[in-house]
């Protein structure tokens, strides 16, 4: 019974042993993919460097300006990078992320004295035009969609709903404002005037970036910051953009090198389970009942 009783205990520590062995690799290797998903090499020939500018542009995302500036800085950084391209797929989103990458472009321009390229794709609207504001040129394609200079706040209202089923809204509030935009409560004349205005001081801080940033080349009309949108053909004539081309081209004709390597940060093999698990569509949920009425 005792030499069992010893065998059994050797067989658990062994077990116990691997087991914690285990762990410790797959901790290690863990921890390795989410240094590796966000680390960049740099390149010893000269190339074009690429920054991916993909999506909603939001704190939470891969377009974040969180994201974005370890990217530009990165590339900015590289000796061998002749100049930094912006690839732009996306509809637009945080006014703030996008005020704080082009600040960081403005930045990272003036400190390295590298030219920056912004290459549309299918579309660069509302905060990613913000964004390309702050390149040296603007390339699109023909039918690539560019524009939507403009803010808004959106959101829904219950009220007249509520009173057909018969519910009560109950909201106490310390402070007059306190429940402003509450969308259970009708919208007062005061507060809708003062979003208003708040939206339109953000507007004007959109224009003045654009203008700053395409200068003489803009040729303004009462529909440039109306919020409309227009094709790279018209977004060409009007100044909103400078020449046809691709990132192939841009990287070949224009800046001379012909390599591109992406400093864009890669999703890394813990984030790409996470989300494989469904994790990043909780947040998403959790995040558009937090934020009522984002401001775009």
């Amino acid at each position: 019974m005792a030499r069992d009783f010893l065998r059994d205990r050797r067989i658990e520590r062994r077990w116990r042993t691997a087991f914690r062995l285990f762990w410790l690799v797959l901790a290690a290797l863990l921890v390795y993919s989410l240094w590796q998903g966000r680390h960049m090499t740099p390149s010893v020939a000269p190339h074009t460097a690429l920054v991916e500018v993909r999506g909603e542009i939001a704190a939470d995302s891969e377009a974040s300006a969180e994201l974005l500036l370890a990217a530009l800085k990165d590339a900015f950084k590289d000796d061998a990078a002749q100049a930094v391209v912006l690839r732009i797929n996306s509809p637009g989103g945080s006014p703030v992320q996008a005020g704080i990458v082009y600040d960081e472009i403005k930045r990272l321009r003036k400190l390295y004295g590298k030219p920056v390229y912004a290459v549309v794709e299918e579309m660069c609207a509302s905060g990613a035009y913000y964004i390309a504001a702050a390149a040296d040129e603007i390339y699109v394609d023909k039918a690539s969609v560019v524009g939507s200079i403009g803010v808004l706040m959106d959101g829904f209202g219950f009220t007249g709903l509520m009173d057909k089923v018969g519910v009560e809204r109950r909201l106490l509030t310390a402070g007059e404002n306190k429940g402003m935009l509450d969308p259970f409560s009708p919208m007062q004349p005061k507060q809708r005037a003062f979003a208003q205005a708040m939206l339109d001081q953000i507007h004007q801080q959109f224009i003045a970036v654009v203008r700053e940033g395409r200068g003489k080349r803009l040729k303004e009309t009462p529909d440039t910051f109306s919020g409309l949108f227009w094709n790279g053909e018209q977004a060409v004539a009007l100044g909103l953009a400078d020449h046809f081309g691709n990132l192939d081209y841009v990287a070949r004709e224009i800046v001379k090198a012909e390599e591109v390597v992406d400093y864009t940060p890669k999703d890394n093999v813990a984030e790409r389970l996470a989300k494989r698990f469904g994790a990043a569509a909780g947040a998403g949920a959790v995040r558009a009942f937090r934020d009522m009425a984002p401001i775009r």
